[in-house]
Formats: C-alpha cells, sequence, structure tokens
C-alpha cells in the first residue's frame, strides 16, 4: 500500500497550531495530538517540525508560554493564543479559503461564479 502524501504547504502548520489553541492552552505534545484528532489523523506533526514553529509562533507575539504541570503531573511548557494571534488566525484562514478555492478552480473541483 502507497503512503499518502500529507505534507504541509509552507506557513499551514502555523495556522493548524493556531487553530488547535483556538479552543484553549495546551502543552506541545496536546497541540500535535489535537492537530491529528482534528485532521481526522490525516496530519502528524513531528517534534521537529512543532517546537521550532511554536518558537516562531511566540517570537511573533501570536501566542505566549508559561511552565505548569501536565496531566501525568510532569513539568510542560503551556501555549496560549494571544489576541494578535487570533486576529492572525482569522486573516491565515481567510487567506486559505481564497487559495484552496482556487486551487479547486485550477484542478476543476469547483465552478467559477
Amino acid at each position: 500500500m502507497a503512503k499518502e502524501k500529507t505534507d504541509l504547504l509552507q506557513g499551514t502548520l502555523d495556522m493548524l497550531i493556531l487553530r488547535a489553541l483556538h479552543t484553549g492552552s495546551m502543552h506541545g505534545f496536546g497541540i500535535a495530538s489535537r492537530i491529528h484528532q482534528m485532521s481526522g489523523e490525516a496530519i502528524l506533526v513531528e517534534q521537529g517540525s512543532l517546537y521550532p514553529a511554536l518558537y516562531r509562533l511566540e517570537a511573533q507575539g501570536w501566542i505566549r508560554s508559561e511552565w505548569g504541570v501536565s496531566d501525568n503531573n510532569r513539568k510542560a511548557r503551556f501555549y496560549f493564543l494571544t489576541g494578535t494571534g487570533e486576529r492572525q488566525l482569522e486573516l491565515e484562514s481567510a487567506n486559505w479559503t481564497r487559495l484552496s478555492s482556487a486551487i479547486n478552480l485550477v484542478l476543476g473541483l469547483e465552478t467559477q461564479n
């Protein structure tokens, strides 16, 4: 059985992280699990991609973090969406809608009004 390609477009991971945090604060593993669940288990975010994205989003002011204790009683860094991050999520979502509609037009999956 051939492995399905599920590589993310540049910048898409940022949007998915922001969307996952829209539901509340989480630690890194929780964010990856939430994206996996929300995608119908189609998207698996590896740590090597997740943590650089989290650091980048925090540097941009879209998320913030603080230390806390996870459900299994371990110290973990929890990430929160900021007001700026909420606005960025709205922009990213609108851009994604436009882009995916355009791609669907090119593929003949959607008709232009």
